[in-house]
């Protein structure tokens, strides 16, 4: 009867509950529409590709129920991969994205099969090694620069036609890449595909008893997540116009599980905002130093004791409506 009452409870309320997620989205291409007016251009990109980054975390651990300490692993080797494509090959942007995304697929694919074979904390541990060995793989490897990383990495022009050395060329060019990315995870947590996965995070065993084969579905999960933390890394490679060490860092995995957290796990705007939160933190805060990660760990501490499902899940639980 509890449970009952409890599911009355989070349904979406008429009216206003309906349209919330398209009124939330069109509040977010205002935000990004306006907010160059009155924050630095660099500032907003860095947090779009970590609001992307996290996202794609999202779609795994929220809908899937995986935890996976590794994902440095995509988001690092996909900015290696772009970087090296743009500097060295030559390749214009859009096709160095292309392959610093593509090469973040096939790291997901490999390491979605190992990882997947195993549940829990060992599927976390798993996915925390592969990234580790990667981690020394690349600090010795000649064409990742070692310590010092890929430098000046050239943002070219946009299909021969747009020059991404313009800073708000290039902004307009990132809010493109995270709506677009944005839009095709809202289509997969929705459709057919993502109830599967929302059916195995629930209960695997009874996903498995209606027909479903679950090692399937997790791997393409994982592979999805995997390719679009990859399209993160290598547009933030662009921004900076480097790939270095701290992309592929286990520092980078813990950031990112922070940031869902902290914005609402399994909810569909809440790693975006964590991430923003994030990221205006360690800019706001640099004056600070190293007191930096104690302020951050002390606001993670509060939010998990304050708001347990997060700022925006709280929200949306609060309003009882779909954020």
């Amino acid at each position: 009867m509890a449970q009952i009452t409890e599911q009355a409870n989070l349904r979406p309320a008429r009216g206003f509950g309906l349209w919330s997620e398209p009124i939330a989205f069109v509040a977010l291409v205002v935000f990004l529409i306006v907010a160059p007016a009155f924050i630095y251009p660099v500032l907003l990109m860095k947090a779009l590709c970590f609001a992307l980054f996290a996202c794609a975390f999202n779609l795994l651990i929220g809908y899937v129920g995986l935890l996976s300490f590794g994902h440095a692993l995509f988001f690092g080797w996909s900015a290696y991969a772009c970087a090296h494509a743009a500097k060295v090959w030559g390749f214009p942007p859009e096709l160095a994205i292309l392959t610093g995304t593509a090469a973040a697929a096939v790291l997901g694919l490999i390491a979605g099969s190992l990882a997947i074979r195993r549940q829990g904390i060992y599927f976390a541990m798993i996915t925390l090694a592969l990234a580790q060995m990667m981690f020394f793989f690349a600090l010795q490897a000649p064409f990742t620069g070692g310590e010092d990383g890929i430098q000046a990495v050239p943002r070219g022009r946009l299909f021969g036609v747009f020059n991404l050395a313009d800073q708000m060329t290039m902004y307009v060019f990132v809010v493109v890449i995270f709506l677009a990315c944005f839009l095709l995870i809202y289509r997969i947590i929705y459709s057919p595909f993502g109830e599967v996965l929302k059916a195995i995070r629930e209960n695997e065993q009874r996903a498995v008893s209606l027909g479903y084969k679950t090692d399937r579905y997790k791997l393409m999960a994982f592979v999805l997540s995997a390719t679009l933390a990859g399209v993160a890394g290598s547009t933030k490679a662009l921004v900076f116009q480097l790939a270095s060490l701290t992309d592929v860092h286990w520092t980078m995995s813990g950031e990112v599980v922070l940031m869902t957290l902290l914005g609402g796990l399994g909810t569909v705007f809440g790693p975006a905002v964590g991430a923003f939160i994030i990221v205006g933190m360690q800019n706001y805060l640099a004056g600070f130093g190293q007191w930096v990660t104690i302020i951050q760990g002390a606001i993670f501490v509060i939010c998990v004791l304050l708001f347990r499902r997060g700022i925006v899940g709280v929200i949306a639980h609060a309003l009882r409506i779909r954020l």
